[in-house]
């Protein structure tokens, strides 16, 4: 068996993305769009790595750029919210070996401005790192994960 490979390599593996697909039929009117990106990795990475300080994006946010940069009319949600996971997981990685600055993953947030409980740590690293740089997290629910208060006001341009 081999070894397993390491976030970094995960999120440097592209295996042939980006990839323009067409969608038809039932997939088109599920997504409302006729053409989808599917992005590389590293492309979510790149996104995620331009959030300043003080500043958020959506995973929706991040979609609409990388469609909008492939001319298509959407991204692909599975795999933008995948490779989102895996480059904050490459971003610990990166910083256990004593990268100075790794992507400030805690910065993406899911829809409605909640925070994301797969990233490393889970809500409780991304909350007090949110915090850390002055946002004010409201507290979740049983069914509601914990948010950015006024996240709008936040958000990178």
């Amino acid at each position: 068996m081999g070894r397993k490979k390491t976030w970094q390599e995960k999120l440097h593996d592209d295996k042939g993305l980006p990839s323009v697909v067409t969608l038809d039929g039932a997939m088109a009117e599920r997504w409302h769009a006729r053409t989808m990106v599917i992005p590389a990795p590293v492309e979510v990475d790149a996104l995620m790595r331009s959030v300043p300080r003080g500043k958020v994006i959506t995973l929706d946010m991040i979609r609409r750029r990388l469609a909008v940069h492939h001319g298509t009319d959407t991204a692909c949600p599975l795999t933008t919210g995948l490779f989102a996971w895996i480059a904050a997981n490459a971003a610990e990685e990166a910083a256990a070996q004593g990268a100075s600055a790794p992507t400030p993953y805690w910065r993406t947030l899911k829809a409605g401005g909640a925070l994301n409980p797969k990233y490393p740590g889970g809500i409780a690293v991304q909350q007090a790192l949110l915090e850390a740089e002055g946002h004010i997290i409201v507290a979740g629910t049983k069914s509601r994960p914990p948010r950015v208060r006024d996240f709008e006001l936040a958000l990178m341009d």
